[in-house]
């Protein structure tokens, strides 16, 4: 089916939609009680739904992984527009039916995928991003009509979060008081996250995930009829999303991205290789380069077996060597390791279901080897460590391509390809070692930025030339040393210098791209401007931001509070610095992103408790908790993190501890203010559009790197600064206690 077919189809699904959110005001359907467990519930249930919203629309839409907050700004959109709206009654038929809605369309069962996956294409066709798997020729028919269906799919996201927020804004609206409804507003978001965390350490797939949303927005509406809509939801949901399974071919949810495994076997039934797929993009493939095997297939290769990606590294490095692989994956690197005798290997891999695979499924058993260590934790994380050194250090094919960061744009693998990592992989470089870098290079651009970050780093141009393979993967090839042992392997082999010569890459005759450091980590970026591609979908987020705001009945009469605005936006770049910076020394991994983010809940929790201890407004003036937070800021500017002695950890505690100070204080203001508010819901609906906002300034990182982003948080809490200080401040302190009738 066409993208134009499926144009037509989402048009009526969208039609249908708009009826649904269309104001209804049947008061009789609002509840007049407070309620904890309803709160509670409603707050668990904003943060794992849009958790597993992100994650699932990113893998099944690649384009998507790519502006990875996009989606995580309409959860915003949805929830603020919620808030507003939270004296009408919840629109839970409209989640039920957009969610439905929404997977339909990307799981099409005729052809969802290769529709997806068309959208994709049409998005992705950029010179100055590098989107995996995507051209570089615009067609302006089928790009127009992917523009119509990704504006389809944000509406159909904002959709499912509209009831929620008015549930919770409601819960907090009733509240013996406004903080304290908001403190069980925090904790439920808390467990939200850990629930989805729990989930995806358990490698639980989206059926899962959607059918524990829709038991748990089943129970939160009071209309029979609601709850029965959403109840019978579950059902064509996890079977839409159910993907059939053999041994021989299945899908897996890691806890960083969808893997789908296949078996290919010769004619004769014997194993030709296991190919892996992650996010429906190829990623690598299994393969047996044992002696034994390649005898038995004389023809599988048209290379020499020497000139194999996975056995030309040994070629460089001394005899016998002791190796560390960067992004070890199902085991081919080790197993060429072991293959040219090195007396030891630590392989290092981030996805623990990835190096489950290379345990039990690679022909030549590898891991099993006592020779090899495998260390399951992220790249730059091991090298801080480690105190060992190397006469190989082997960068094998990580690239990530397609998974980033749930809360920031951040890939898995930025932070291993800057010129900080590389400084630290030369410093583990026994003398005469070497450093082997394969990389798949689809844009020239990325392959002349790594060969000029190689050459900043060791003095010198590495070796460059591509290795390309009729049963392995292919990849462009780096090789350097801080001595002359590339050199000398070269002039000690002809063939070898001779394999090498004829294969230099175009892309070395590029003139200097910007290079990539810890502070600028956009291996995929051009240079320091924002992709076309961001302006877009940016520009359909405000558009949609804009629509949705004046459905509002007060948004003709009523402005946003541009105190809780401005600390919406200021604190999402905060969270996004906390998540981002803190990766450098614990690690991108699954588990590093839930502690930042429940740390950050957990300050929240502490602000609201040492406000609401003070049985009257805070006797300090307002101005001092703004240099409470601007004060933090600049301790988290200025402070040479990177100098500090000490480990990785040690470092990295630091670095949270001084994180949490801004936080802590940003949450003082926004608690003291808000347990005062006239409208919490206002209040609530003001900050999550200031976080949609926060969301878009993000991509200033892009031009100004990340850490100048903490100078944009500080003008926004200047700004909210010039909102409150402004602000009467009534004789008495507190709201009063609605508890009492």
């Amino acid at each position: 089916m066409s993208l134009r077919i499926s144009g037509f189809i989402l048009a009526v699904v969208v039609l249908a939609g708009y009826r649904l959110i269309k104001p209804r005001t049947q008061a009789s359907d609002l509840p007049d009680r407070w309620n904890l467990s309803t709160l509670f519930l409603a707050s668990a249930l904003t943060l794992f739904t849009e958790l597993a919203l992100i994650r699932w629309v990113a893998t099944e839409i690649r384009v998507f992984a790519y502006v990875k907050n996009l989606a995580l700004l309409l959860c915003f959109l949805g929830f603020g527009l919620g808030c507003a709206l939270a004296r009408q009654r919840p629109r839970w038929r409209t989640a039920a039916t957009a969610l439905l809605g929404l997977i339909v369309i990307v799981r099409l069962p005729w052809r969802g995928p290769q529709i997806m996956e068309s959208l994709s294409q049409y998005l992705g066709a950029a010179q100055d991003i590098e989107i995996w798997a995507t051209g570089t020729t615009r067609d302006t028919a089928g790009f127009l009509l992917a523009v119509v269906v990704t504006t389809i799919l944000l509406l159909l996201i904002t959709y499912i979060f509209i009831p929620i927020g008015q549930t919770v804004s409601r819960q907090i609206e009733l509240a013996p008081r406004p903080l304290y409804g908001y403190s069980w507003n925090l904790a439920g978001s808390l467990v939200g996250i850990l629930a989805f965390f729990a989930v995806s350490w358990l490698a639980l797939p989206p059926a899962v995930w959607f059918t524990i949303v829709l038991a748990g927005m089943a129970l939160l509406p009071s209309n029979r009829s609601d709850t029965i809509r959403l109840a019978a939801a579950v059902v064509p949901v996890a079977f839409l999303l159910i993907d059939p399974s053999t041994p021989h071919r299945f899908n897996l949810w890691t806890p960083y991205q969808q893997i789908a495994v296949e078996d290919k076997y010769f004619p004769d039934g014997e194993l030709f290789g296991t190919e892996i797929r992650v996010n429906h993009a190829g990623y690598q493939t299994i393969v047996n380069l044992s002696p034994d095997f390649l005898a038995r297939h004389p023809g599988l290769l048209t290379e020499a077996p020497d000139e194999n990606p996975y056995n030309l590294p040994f070629r460089f490095a001394s005899p016998n060597p002791k190796v560390l692989i960067v992004g070890s994956g199902t085991g081919n690197d080790v197993a060429g390791a072991l293959r040219h005798q090195s007396r030891s290997v630590d392989a290092v891999e981030i996805d623990p279901k990835i190096l489950d695979l290379g345990r039990h499924r690679h022909p030549e058993r590898p891991y099993d080897d006592p020779r090899v260590s495998a260390h399951l934790t992220d790249a730059r994380a091991f090298m801080k460590r480690t105190p060992a050194r190397y006469d190989l250090i082997l960068f094998g094919l990580l690239d990530s391509h397609t998974q980033l960061s749930d809360y920031s744009n951040m890939r898995l693998d930025n932070f291993v390809y800057t010129e900080e990592s590389f400084r630290e992989a030369r410093a583990l470089l026994a003398p005469g070692g070497v450093l082997f870098l394969k990389f798949y290079v689809s844009h020239s651009f990325v392959g002349r930025r790594l060969a000029e970050m190689l050459t900043r780093t060791f003095g010198k141009a590495p070796v460059v030339f591509l290795a390309s393979s009729s049963y392995t993967t292919s990849a462009v090839c780096f090789a350097v040393s801080t001595s002359t042992q590339v050199e000398t392997s070269l002039a000690a082999d002809p063939r070898l210098r001779q394999f090498v010569d004829a294969r230099q890459p175009t892309f070395l005759a590029m003139p200097e791209v910007a290079v990539t450091t810890d502070d600028w980590p956009y291996l995929y970026h051009q240079g320091h401007w924002i992709p076309s591609i961001f302006y877009l979908l940016s520009a359909l987020v405000i558009l949609l931001a804009a629509v949705f705001y004046f459905q509002i009945p007060e948004a003709r009469t009523r402005v946003p509070s541009l105190f809780f605005f401005s600390m919406g936006a200021g604190f999402l770049l905060l969270e996004t610095q906390v998540v981002s910076r803190l990766a450098l020394y614990f690690g991108t991994t699954w588990q590093v992103n839930g502690i930042v983010i429940a740390a950050i809940l957990s300050a929240l929790l502490l602000a609201n408790f040492v406000i609401e201890r003070q049985k009257q407004r805070p006797s300090w003036p307002r101005s001092w908790t703004l240099i409470g937070i601007l004060g933090g800021i600049a301790c988290a500017y200025f402070v040479p993190f990177n100098r500090i002695p000490g480990s990785a950890a040690l470092v990295g505690s630091f670095a949270a501890i001084v994180f949490a100070i801004p936080v802590f204080f940003a949450g003082l203001l926004f608690a003291s203010e808000f347990r005062s508010t006239a409208s919490p819901a206002a209040a609530l609906g003001a900050n999550m559009l200031g976080a949609v906002v926060g969301g878009l300034l993000e991509n200033l990182s892009l031009i100004i790197g990340m850490k100048a982003l903490l100078l944009a948080a500080a003008l926004l809490y200047s700004l909210a600064a010039a909102g409150f200080l402004g602000l009467p401040r009534p004789a008495a302190s507190i709201s009063p206690d609605r508890s009492q009738p």
